[in-house]
């Protein structure tokens, strides 16, 4: 087993990960939390190699753990645990890897051939964990679209997925004054909904509310926002006015939000005790419900993953083996299969490079 890799180090995306603790994977783990043209396509790679058989490796190699949040894991100490035990792995097994190689051809007259800036390698197996183009200043590229297409496997559209929220003047000039704000928030994008944080930037919008759902979000979509998730915004104000009349809908939410986004949200002047039922309800829908329209997304410099990839129409579910191509495989994040926010993309590298490893064993 011979592994090929353009960078300087082993695992840059794994080193990186998690302010460098590498959440590795999810507790919670499932089909369900994973975007694809087709929805199925990760079942069985996901039941077969879990998040538990993952965790058991990493047990056994002693690296100590925590969940930080929503089934999240993290090493308690450096991501560079992790990174050294898959690369021990691979030496154990008899394998090495071959860093800083670039490669310049991929054929395949009757073996794979791949040339490259090292010399040329052989072999009957040929497996592509190229990744997408997230964070090219880590050297991520679309190398693994163009080697699907070169074999004749259709690639789906593909763009920027777990990434920050941009906005036009008017909205980015707004939370550019908010900018370092974090909330609790709900954030809606076409059928998906999001309780996590929320936090403002002199861009637009970032936190892991808002990259969760940007992958589901679509150029010239709404999202909606619940700036008061845990809160009845109109009980609030119903008893502001009841109890302190004379203060401003502003001062009232400032008890319940951060004062500059209640500032940006609440009228101007007035006294809450001049307000009707409706009107407060009126306020109050705004608060559970403040619509806005992104211009675009913060591109692949600041994503996290890319949505889209090599069509799971041309690849075996079970072994991640292309049905046109014998013995080339594709696994990890340039197949068109996505996870959350939160180690579901790490669990997916693990379950399909397991796969595959598994129908390269047997063959």
């Amino acid at each position: 087993m011979l592994i090929l890799d353009h960078a300087k180090s082993a695992g840059e995306k794994i080193r990186i990960s998690g302010g460098g603790r590498c959440n590795f994977t999810n507790l919670h783990a499932a089909p369900e939390n994973f975007l694809s043209g087709n929805k199925h396509f990760a079942k069985s790679a996901l039941r077969r190699y879990t998040q538990h058989d993952f965790i058991a490796m990493v047990d056994a190699h002693g690296i100590a753990w925590h969940e930080k949040t929503l089934g999240q894991l993290f090493c308690d100490g450096s991501a560079k645990q992790i990174v050294a035990m898959l690369v021990n792995g691979i030496e154990d097994a008899g394998g090495s890897i071959k860093l800083g190689c670039n490669v310049h051809a991929i054929e395949r007259p009757d073996e794979f051939t791949v040339a490259t800036d090292q010399g040329k390698f052989r072999g009957r197996s040929l497996v592509v964990a190229t990744g997408g183009k997230s964070i090219p200043k880590m050297g991520a590229t679309g190398f693994g679209y163009d080697v699907a297409r070169q074999f004749g496997l259709t690639v789906t559209p593909i763009r920027p997925a777990l990434v920050p929220l941009t906005f036009g003047d008017a909205d980015r000039d707004a939370f550019g004054a908010m900018a370092g704000l974090s909330i609790d928030a709900n954030v809606t994008a076409s059928s998906a909904r999001f309780r996590e944080g929320l936090l403002f930037t002199h861009r637009g919008l970032s936190g892991p509310s808002i990259l969760q759902v940007s992958s589901y979000w679509r150029e010239g979509d709404r999202i909606s926002v619940d700036v008061l998730p845990a809160t009845d915004a109109f009980e609030v104000l119903r008893t502001a006015r009841q109890t302190a009349g004379r203060q401003t809908v502003r001062t009232a939410l400032g008890s319940v939000l951060p004062k500059r986004l209640a500032a940006h949200l609440a009228p101007q002047d007035g006294n809450i005790a001049d307000l009707n039922d409706a009107a407060l309800r009126a306020i109050a829908d705004q608060l559970h419900g403040w619509s806005l329209t992104p211009s675009g997304s913060e591109g692949y410099r600041t994503a996290e993953v890319t949505l889209g990839g090599v069509d799971t129409d041309g690849l075996d579910s079970r072994t991640m083996a292309a049905k046109s191509v014998p013995d080339l495989y594709f696994i990890g994040e340039v197949v068109d299969v996505t996870g959350w926010l939160g180690g579901y993309n790490f669990q997916w590298a693990w379950s399909s490079g397991w796969a595959a490893a598994q129908a390269i064993a047997s063959d």
